[in-house]
């Protein structure tokens, strides 16, 4: 049986992730960041429910890869690999240097919030009744 504690947890760092990056999304220049967190809390979210529908917990970071797991128990999820796509490509550059043009934008910031924003809704309606124990 799965511990509801270990999936709130997973939640909640997830959840700071996320409030982290909307909180400054309009007062700083920081777009990167603020992307690269976005992506964090999807990740977090992706593997809160892995852990919770107990399937195979990798050590990734890799969005798609995350959300084919997760298909393996609910086909419907489908739905959000174009957000987990668009978000995976801010783990590396947001992070690392890079060969490649890598200018962030407002605009940038708000798709990944738009993005992460659609994972994070997806993944707490299905574990409303892990999250509300």
């Amino acid at each position: 049986m799965v511990d509801a504690q270990i999936i709130r947890e997973w939640i909640k760092k997830a959840d700071e992730d996320f409030d982290f990056a909307g909180s400054v999304i309009e007062d700083s220049s920081f777009y990167a960041q603020i992307c690269f967190h976005f992506h964090q809390a999807s990740e977090k979210y992706l593997k809160a429910l892995i852990i919770a529908w107990d399937l195979e917990f990798k050590k990734i970071h890799d969005l798609p890869v995350l959300l084919k797991i997760c298909l393996k128990k609910s086909t419907d999820l489908e739905a959000l690999m174009d957000a987990c796509r668009f978000l995976n490509g801010f783990y590396i550059d947001t992070r690392y240097p890079v060969h490649w043009p890598t200018e962030y934008t407002r605009e940038d910031a708000q798709e990944a919030m738009k993005a992460a924003t659609e994972i994070r809704s997806t993944v707490k309606d299905l574990l409303k009744s892990f999250i509300e124990r």
